[in-house]
């Protein structure tokens, strides 16, 4: 049985640039396999709404976990699970909540340095800690899961604009001498930021790509070990199926599904 957390350790280490797309589902995480990806990640957000929650750390674990189990057992490449801040405040119960995501078939995770509500990041002190307990329960466990420590400095705009690039870096350099492999910094689309963030972390670095993030070959060239889309394509999915629904109203018409929709055969088929 091939090793799936050092598979998708290597692919953050060598090249080319790793490019990791969310899913939501089976069906969406079969797709992005049939596509060719190596390996495929969770989107939070992307789970919650198809469970029937908002982002934002509302979605019970018991269920995220459940979910990510369907993910797994769905595909034969290795999955990241996005578990936001692990739904749990110590590092004891953090590293519990990973363990069961382990459980699930997951080899890799997102953490987040930001808990929901809150008025800043976690204390640095507090969140090397968890990725310490982590590391400690899953090689007890025998499985060197892949953290990808999320620092959310940019996206939440968090303290005087002046002094993220400070922090992004300080943290970064934190998590991975904690036992992280890959430092996600969402919220940064500017190549000079992201070079210096390559720079002044020195190890892997994953961008979040949105309108307006350089193309895959300008971030490699940037030295950005890894791409991920995050909620784009659940939300892209969501905005056909919109779509579908005011044709439906306004027009009474149906080609907003039946002009790009795959064939029943061809879906039939990816999921057997």
């Amino acid at each position: 049985m091939p090793d799936h957390a050092e598979q998708l350790r290597a692919l953050h280490r060598t090249p080319p640039i790793f490019v990791i797309p969310n899913a939501w589902d089976a069906a969406s995480a079969r797709l992005f396999e049939a596509e060719g990806f190596p390996a495929i990640a969770t989107t939070s957000a992307g789970v919650a709404a198809s469970l029937g929650y908002p982002d934002g750390g509302i979605v019970p674990s018991r269920e995220m976990i459940e979910a990510v189990a369907r993910i797994t057992r769905a595909v034969r490449i290795p999955v990241s699970a996005d578990i936001e801040h692990a739904y749990a405040a110590t590092p004891d119960a953090v590293a519990d909540v990973v363990m069961r995501v382990v459980a699930a078939g997951a080899v890799g995770i997102n953490l987040e340095d930001y808990v929901p509500g809150a008025a800043d990041l976690e204390p640095l002190s507090l969140q090397v800690d968890k990725i310490t307990a982590i590391v400690k329960a899953a090689t007890k466990a025998g499985v060197r899961i892949v953290i990808n420590a999320r620092t959310d400095v940019f996206l939440r705009e968090l303290g005087p604009p002046d002094a993220r690039l400070a922090v992004a870096i300080d943290r970064g350099k934190a998590y991975l001498a904690a036992g992280a492999d890959c430092v996600f910094v969402p919220g940064v689309r500017d190549p000079n930021v992201i070079a210096t963030l390559v720079a002044g972390i020195g190890g892997p670095i994953n961008v979040l790509a949105v309108a307006g993030t350089p193309s895959i070959a300008e971030l490699e060239a940037l030295g950005v070990a890894r791409v991920s889309l995050g909620s784009g394509p659940m939300r892209a999915a969501l905005a056909v199926v919109r779509d579908v629904a005011r044709e439906l109203k306004a027009q009474g018409t149906y080609n907003a599904f039946t002009e790009r929709a795959m064939t029943y055969d061809d879906v039939n088929e990816m999921m057997k």
